[in-house]
């Protein structure tokens, strides 16, 4: 189905896994846009209730393909910005569904941006992230500069962003960007608490709640109690809502179906 990421689909977890591992998965035009299309797959598929995404290799992600960008050196900046990774970060961030990063090595660039965008991050202890467009005289982009000050505060952010500072997975879980690193060989069974959990939980209201918390970065007070309202309603006519209550009632544990 795809040349350049592997996509799967089993027990209601989708995994992206970017596959061009002899380039420690840079981003040339093709794998973007087979990211940009499993996303839509993963929106309309409603057996799916949890995304994964990750790198084959030893890399997670080290960001635009250099190499094949040189190669067109009259290309727009802005149009592959808005055309490639803009269309990226928006699914993961306005996707309804968790979308969890297995970060199992260097994450620069854009994939550093590409992990950021995740809701959370499960990371090796061997993986690091590097906002790595300062060493080629570039700005952030796909997203880095709105995720960073707001994950870290504007001078954390400022160092990273203008030293390409590299975090490793132990200071990046220290400063709270990524939720657990731990030794390569437990990241899989770590990880699997995590989408084993959302693959049975209540999506829709996770769903919601995602989209609360997006909100809320430039909403006021009012504004967020009055999206909570609107909001409950929704979850409050759900099936899942209407199997946690009977669950309780029965003291049982429920069996949400993300409906």
């Amino acid at each position: 189905m795809y040349e350049f990421i592997e996509f799967q689909n089993e027990g209601g977890i989708a995994t992206i896994t970017l596959n061009r591992p002899e380039v420690y998965n840079a981003l040339n035009n093709e794998i973007t846009f087979e990211m940009q299309d499993a996303l839509k797959v993963c929106l309309r598929d409603a057996s799916i209730r949890v995304i994964v995404l990750t790198g084959e290799g030893k890399a997670f992600c080290s960001g635009q393909d250099l190499k094949a960008s040189s190669a067109n050196p009259n290309r727009s900046f802005s149009d592959s910005i808005h055309k490639r990774y803009n269309p990226i970060i928006k699914g993961i961030r306005n996707m309804p569904k968790p979308v969890l990063c297995r970060l199992n090595g260097v994450a620069a660039g854009a994939g550093c941006s590409f992990a950021l965008a995740c809701d959370m991050i499960i990371a090796s202890e061997n993986a690091t992230l590097i906002e790595v467009f300062v060493n080629i005289g570039l700005v952030l982009d796909s997203g880095s500069s709105y995720f960073l000050p707001r994950l870290l505060g504007s001078s954390k952010a400022f160092e990273l962003a203008t030293m390409g500072t590299k975090l490793s997975a132990k200071d990046a879980h220290s400063l709270g960007l990524v939720t657990e690193a731990v030794p390569e060989n437990e990241l899989d069974a770590t990880l699997k608490k995590y989408t084993d959990f959302y693959a049975s939980a209540p999506t829709k209201a996770i769903g919601l709640m995602k989209k609360m918390l997006n909100k809320s970065h430039g909403a006021s007070l009012d504004e967020m109690l009055n999206y909570e309202a609107y909001c409950q309603d929704i979850a409050g006519s759900t099936a899942d809502h209407k199997e946690g209550v009977q669950a309780f009632l029965e003291k049982r544990k429920p069996n949400f179906k993300g409906e």
